[in-house]
């Protein structure tokens, strides 16, 4: 009986220092991206998802680092590698958390640097599938401030390429705001960013 308690107790402390250490990984991870050191804060998600294989986060981070550092990156060569790397850890992502939202959106937003890239090239394939993303985000999410948000701006860009209206999907701009104020998930390093996104997409909007 001694041996059984004393067995559980060992995991359940080797539970607490594994937990402990994946904690102070992403928060160290955190940090350094807030230090806008991205490349140093993508390669310790990536050490960190290599720890974890069964945690979504760290592998989705790792995605979305390496799609946001490509917005704006001229050499095709390097951002067809940070854009590839992305899809590589998003995929592992969708595998460890299926019909997830978020990782949703993020492959929507890969297409998109693809799209912001090389529009003639890639928009007539890329554009049809975001949409079908977007649409999916909203059926597993539809009270998600960054699914509304992400389709909202989507939805505005395709608006401004053919010559239409955006203010229409303002009111879906300020609905992510007012769900920002009270969205919370359970789940540790849960994504949290957009808030000061949509207050500057709704401070010009429809102008």
């Amino acid at each position: 009986m001694k041996k059984l308690i004393l067995a559980i107790v060992l995991l359940g402390t080797t539970f607490i220092n594994a937990q402990d250490r994946y904690s102070k990984g992403m928060k160290k991870a955190f940090e350094l991206w807030q230090n806008q050191k991205v490349i140093e804060a993508s390669n310790m998600f990536e050490r960190i998802a290599t720890a974890e294989p069964d945690k979504w986060l760290p592998y989705y981070y790792v995605a979305q680092i390496n799609t946001v550092i490509s917005f704006g990156e001229k050499d095709e060569d390097k951002l067809s590698k940070q854009l590839e790397k992305a899809k590589e850890f998003l995929d592992v992502a969708k595998a460890i958390s299926p019909n997830n939202p978020e990782l949703l959106i993020q492959e929507a937003l890969i297409n998109t640097a693809w799209i912001a890239f090389d529009g003639a090239t890639y928009a007539m394939t890329l554009s049809p599938k975001n949409a079908q993303l977007y649409q999916k985000a909203m059926e597993l999410a539809p009270n998600n401030p960054r699914v509304i948000l992400s389709k909202a701006e989507w939805d505005m860009g395709s608006a401004r390429y053919f010559g239409k209206d955006i203010t229409p999907y303002c009111k879906d701009v300020e609905r992510a705001l007012e769900l920002f104020a009270t969205f919370k998930s359970e789940t540790p390093f849960y994504p949290t960013m957009g808030k000061e996104r949509a207050e500057e997409i709704l401070e010009n909007c429809g102008k």
